[in-house]
C-alpha cells in the first residue's frame, strides 16, 4: 500500500512541477543524506562569496550587559581632576537618558578608580583589570568609538544580534548560514553557548533565524546533560531502531512535500539526519580528556568545568578547528548600574584570560588569520555616576552614544586603536562606528558584499545591514 502510494503521490508531483525538473528535485529529495543546507559542505547561496574572503568562520564573544568602557578601554585621565564636578550640559547635550537616572538631581563624574599602562609594540593603553588581554594587544584592533541606536538592554543586544531593534530579523548566524552554507559534516554550522549568571536574559531569539528558513537558526549548547537537548537515545532504544525510524520517519515526511512542497519539510529531514550524526560528534567534541595540560594553563583551569566562560571559549577552538562557521558565546553579568568596581572585577578575572589564551590558541594554530574573533557588548557605560558616588564605589548607566569592542584575526590589523571619543568619553570626536557598520565589516572579511546578500520576505528584500551599514576599510588588514 506504502509503495502505491508513493507511486501515485510521485506521479502527481511530476506532472505537476514538469518531468525534467520534477525529476531532478524528487532524485535529491530520495537521497537520505541530501535535502536540505545543512547537510555535510553544504552550499549556500549561489555567488556566494562574492568577494575575497580572509575569514572562514566568527567567533563572537558578546559580553552581555555592557563592559565599562572607561574602566577597560578607553583611559581618560584628565577626569581625575574633575572627580565629583557635574557632567557639562554642553558634553550631554540633552542626550537621552534611561529611567534610571532620568531622575537624578546630579550627574556627577566618576573616573576609573583602575590604572591603565601601555603594553606591546603598539603602546595600546589597557585597563589594569585586564593583563591577559594586556599580552595580545598587538593582534587585537580596538575600535574606540561604536555606537549604537538602543538604550535598554533587550533591544540593544537584539540590535547587535539581527540589525534591528525588534526581534524576529534573522540573527548574524543565521544570514552566515544562509549565505555561505555549512563548511563541515557532523556538526551545525551555528552553535550558540551561554556562561555567567544573573544579568539579562537571552532569549532563544538571539540565535534564531527570523523569517529565513529554520534550517539556518543556530544549535544552543547546553552545560548540564547533553549538550543539546535529546540528543541521547531514550532507554532502551538502540542505534539500529533509532536509525530504522528516522529512515521511516524521512519516508513520511518526503511524501508530505510532494504533496505540500513546505520546504520547512526538507529542513526537518536535515535536522534529524544532524541529530544521528551529531550523537557521535557532539560527545568527541565536548570531551577535552585530550586537550594537553598546557592549554588548560593557558585557558586557565576553569576551561576544565562545563559551562564556564573558559570552557566554552576552548569549546569554541574546538568547533572552529571542526568547521563550524559561527560560534558565538553570551557571558552575563555586565550590567553594573552599582558597585561597579567589585563587580567588574569578577567578570574580568572570570573572562580575561580566556579571551587571551583563545587569540593565543588559534595564533599557534595557524587560524587566528582565518578566523574573525569579536569582544564587545550591547552598548557602553556613563562617565558620570549612576546613584551615590563614593571614595571607593560607583556606578554607572547604560551609554549607547560610545564604547568600545575589540576585533581580532580573519582580515583584520592587529596593534591598532581606532576612533576617538572627547576628554569626557561621553560623545565620539571622529571615526564613529555605527552597528550596521560592523556588521558590513564582518561579511567583507568573509567575502560577502553586505548589499548583496538579501532574502525576499513579504515582498521586500530585506539584508542584515538594513539599507545602511559601510565597510570600515581602515581596521581591514
Amino acid at each position: 500500500m506504502l509503495d502505491q502510494l508513493q507511486k501515485q503521490t510521485r506521479r502527481a508531483f511530476l506532472e505537476g512541477a514538469g518531468s525534467g525538473l520534477g525529476a531532478v528535485a524528487l532524485a535529491s529529495l530520495l537521497a537520505r543524506d541530501a535535502g536540505a543546507a545543512q547537510q555535510a559542505n553544504a552550499p549556500g547561496v549561489s555567488g556566494f562569496p562574492n568577494l575575497p574572503a580572509k575569514a572562514k568562520r566568527v567567533i563572537y564573544l558578546l559580553q552581555s550587559g555592557a563592559p565599562s568602557q572607561m574602566d577597560l578601554f578607553d583611559e581618560k585621565p584628565r577626569l581625575k581632576d574633575l572627580r565629583g564636578t557635574e557632567l557639562p550640559d554642553s558634553i550631554r547635550q540633552g542626550q537621552r537618558l534611561t529611567g534610571m537616572t532620568a531622575k537624578q538631581e546630579s550627574f556627577p563624574i566618576a573616573p576609573s578608580m583602575f590604572r591603565f599602562t601601555r603594553h606591546g609594540q603598539s603602546g595600546i593603553s589597557i585597563s589594569e583589570l585586564l593583563p591577559h588581554t594586556a599580552k595580545v594587544v598587538d593582534d587585537l584592533c580596538f575600535i574606540r568609538t561604536m555606537h549604537t541606536e538602543a538604550i535598554n538592554h533587550d533591544p540593544a543586544i537584539t540590535f547587535f544580534q539581527s540589525g534591528f531593534q525588534l526581534a524576529g530579523r534573522p540573527s548574524i548566524g543565521a544570514w552566515l548560514s544562509y549565505g555561505l552554507g555549512s563548511d563541515n559534516d557532523d556538526l551545525p554550522g551555528f552553535v550558540a553557548m551561554i556562561s555567567g549568571s544573573g544579568g539579562q536574559p537571552l532569549y532563544d531569539r538571539l540565535w534564531g533565524s527570523g523569517f529565513l528558513p529554520s534550517k539556518y537558526q543556530g544549535v544552543k549548547f547546553r552545560s548540564v546533560g547533553d549538550p543539546v537537548l535529546y540528543l541521547s537515545n531514550p532507554e532502551g532504544v538502540s542505534v539500529a531502531t533509532r536509525r530504522q525510524m528516522l529512515d521511516d520517519l524521512s519516508q513520511l515526511n518526503r511524501l508530505k512535500f510532494e504533496q505540500t512542497g513546505d520546504p520547512e519539510i526538507n529542513t526537518r529531514i536535515a535536522q534529524y539526519e544532524m541529530a544521528y550524526r551529531m550523537q557521535t560528534s557532539v560527545p568527541e567534541l565536548t570531551d577535552l580528556s585530550d586537550e594537553p595540560d598546557h592549554i588548560f594553563e593557558l585557558y586557565g583551569e576553569d576551561a576544565r568545568t562545563p559551562g564556564t566562560y573558559a570552557y566554552n571559549v576552548l569549546l569554541a577552538r574546538r568547533m572552529a578547528e571542526r568547521g563550524v562557521r559561527f560560534v558565538q558565546l553570551f557571558h552575563r553579568g555586565w550590567d553594573q548600574h552599582t558597585n561597579l568596581p567589585k563587580g567588574i572585577r569578577t567578570q574580568c578575572q572570570a573572562t580575561d584570560q580566556a579571551s587571551s589564551a583563545l587569540i593565543q590558541d588559534l595564533k599557534q594554530r595557524g587560524m587566528l588569520d582565518d578566523t574573525l574573533v569579536i569582544w564587545g557588548g550591547e552598548f557602553g557605560r556613563t562617565v558620570y555616576c549612576q546613584g551615590t558616588l563614593t571614595a571607593d564605589d560607583y556606578g554607572r548607566d547604560h551609554h549607547p552614544r560610545c564604547f568600545t569592542i575589540w576585533l581580532a584575526g580573519g582580515g583584520i590589523k592587529g596593534g591598532l586603536t581606532y576612533g576617538t571619543t572627547d576628554d569626557y568619553g561621553y560623545n565620539i570626536v571622529d571615526k564613529p562606528v555605527h552597528v550596521h557598520d560592523l556588521h558590513a565589516t564582518m561579511l567583507h572579511c568573509l567575502g560577502i558584499n553586505h548589499e548583496t546578500l538579501t532574502f525576499k520576505f513579504q515582498g521586500r528584500h530585506y539584508r542584515l545591514t538594513d539599507v545602511h551599514g559601510r565597510v570600515v576599510e581602515d581596521v581591514l588588514a
